[in-house]
Order: C-alpha cells, then structure tokens, then sequence
C-alpha cells in the first residue's frame, strides 16, 4: 500500500477526500495506522481558517487512535504494533519560557495535530513519539479518542481545582464536555450538580452520575446553588459567556469558576463577590501526554466513557457539519476501514 485515503481542508470551508502518497515519519516521530479519530469543536480552526497564519492543504483532527506501523530515528520507548494516541497537546519547543519552565502545555510554539501539522481527518498520520499516550487494551479505540481531548479537558480542570472529596462541584453543560465532567466529578468523590436548559436532560444528568439537576429554563442557577451553600467549582463547558457571568454568584467563598468551554461573547464580572469571598475565574487548557495516560487510565479505572456517534472518513464533512451545528449526541468520532 503506497497511498492512503485523507480528508483535508483545501481552503475555509471546503473538506475534500484524497489520496495522498505514504511518507516515513522523521526523527523523533512514529507513523500510525489511525483506527479512529474524534472531530472536536476546535477543529474549526483548521476547517473554518481560525487559526492565524494557516497553511493549507491540511488534514484537521486532534483525537487520534492509531497502531504504529513505523518508527522513525531516535525513537526508543514506542514500537511497531502498539495502539497509542495522541490529542490537541502534540509536542513543545522547549526553548520557550513556559517550556524553559517545565509548563509545556503553555509552549508558545507547539506541534498541533490538525492545525500546525496534519491530522487525523486519515487513515495514516505522522505524529510526534513525545506526544503519545498508550490505549488501554479495555478501551475500544471509538471511546479512546474522545478522551484525548474533551476528557483530558474535563479531567485536568478537575483534578487540578484544589478540590476535596465531598466539594460542591457544578458542572454547566450536558454536551460533549460536560457529559464527560459529570462522569469524573462523580468518580472524583464531589456532589456534582448538573445544569442544563429544559427538563428532558434531567435523567441524563442524573444516569451519568449528577446527585442533583438545575433546570436554569425554569430555575436561578446562581441562587439555587446558594441554597445549597454555594459551589466549591464551577466548571463552564457550555460555549456562552452570558450563561457563565450569571453563575458567578453561585460560588462558595473561595469558589472557582473554571473556564473550558469557548464562548464567543464575553464573561461580564462584577468586582465584588471576586474581591469579598476571594472567588476566582480562570481558564484550563488541555494537557499533556502523561496527562492523557492519567485520563485514559482513570477512565477505564471508573469505567468512563464518551456518548459517541460513529461515522466513516468519507463523510468527514457531514460529521463536522453535525458537530457545528450542535445536533451530536455528543461525540463524533470518525472510524478508518
């Protein structure tokens, strides 16, 4: 087999198939047989031409599950016939100053599958060996990709928070983040309280692990969560800074509200409960490779896993479509013949 089948972006908006001849991965890098890939809203950035300075043709996808079927030089951790992964964090400079500190994630120049190199939109992908993580024999590559993006996400906003066992923690959103934020709060040992709009996702909430639901259609998210002596985090997955800015009052002295969803519209803050109450707002990112082995680890641990559709490369476009347009229940992952 000297060609593959790849799914790139030509120009914003435009997701063709083609064929593409088989290259060897170069120092440091391996090349995988991708056996599955998830197509995440930040995709966009390659799809949509967010991403400043983009080169195009490029293949997006950053949710990549793979065997390797090559090794290239000065590789000596990873072989031939492994099932690994690898999500949006995919090698650092190491010259930079977060780098020069050890805070990779933050590199000011990383290798991004899908953006600055291509991705998993493929049945083969070259990809950085620093930047993979091993899939668990439990895990079926389907629910593995998912998790090395939106639940490396999830998890690390979590389990970095400063939290303990029996903290209110609220998760806003029951989408393709929050889903998943449920599930580790729960796992985590927190009083996770959903919130969502409409009464129909209550039993979801509640099946994927939520102790409580706040239906904010009917309900004051904020002023419920005071009721129950505030939230200890917050953790915003929901894409809308007005939905977050009118949770704000709902923390607990010393709450966090935990950014990971990206809204387009801004997070309006009065100063005063920030100042009176030492409540904080920040952002998390995502993480890297030992990061998603904790993810994936913890994940067959608790027995975690992503709501996904599944869908063939060759309609890469429509999975992306579906996913823009908020109608995926919650994952789409694209699966290689």
């Amino acid at each position: 087999m000297k060609t593959y089948k790849a799914v790139q972006v030509t120009e914003p908006g435009k997701l063709e198939l083609v064929e593409r001849p088989i290259t060897e991965p170069g120092p440091g890098q391996v090349r995988l047989r991708v056996e599955a890939c998830g197509v995440c809203h930040s995709d966009a950035a390659t799809v949509d031409g967010q991403f400043p300075g983009l080169s195009y043709p490029r293949v997006p996808g950053h949710e990549i599950v793979g065997r390797i079927d090559a090794v290239g030089s000065d590789v000596s951790k990873w072989n031939i016939g492994q099932r690994v992964g690898v999500g949006f964090f995919g090698g650092q400079d190491y010259v930079c100053k977060p780098c020069q500190r050890g805070d990779f994630v933050h590199c000011q120049n990383p290798i991004t599958p899908g953006i600055t190199t291509d991705g998993g939109y493929a049945e083969v992908a070259i990809v950085e060996a620093r930047a993979l993580s091993l899939i668990p024999d439990a895990l079926k590559s389907v629910d593995a990709a998912p998790l090395l993006c939106a639940g490396i996400t999830t998890f690390n906003a979590l389990r970095n928070a400063g939290l303990r066992s029996g903290d209110l923690v609220a998760i806003q959103g029951v989408g393709g983040l929050g889903h998943l934020g449920i599930q580790f709060a729960q796992r985590m040992g927190f009083h996770t309280v959903a919130l969502s709009r409409g009464a129909a996702t209550e039993k979801l909430a509640k099946d994927l692990g939520a102790h409580a639901y706040i239906n904010t259609e009917t309900e004051n998210g904020a002023e419920v969560l005071k009721q129950m002596g505030g939230a200890d985090a917050i953790l915003a997955t929901a894409p809308s800074g007005k939905a977050m800015t009118s949770l704000i009052d709902g923390l607990a002295v010393r709450g966090r509200l935990i950014v990971i969803g990206v809204a387009s519209d801004p997070i309006a803050v009065n100063t005063v409960p920030l100042i009176f109450g030492g409540r904080s707002i920040y952002g998390s990112l995502t993480g890297n490779a030992s990061d998603n082995q904790d993810t994936l680890d913890f994940s067959v641990l608790q027995n975690i896993r992503p709501m996904i559709e599944t869908i063939p490369l060759e309609q890469a476009a429509s999975a992306y479509a579906r996913m823009m347009e908020g109608k995926a229940r919650f994952r789409m992952v694209l699966t290689m013949q």
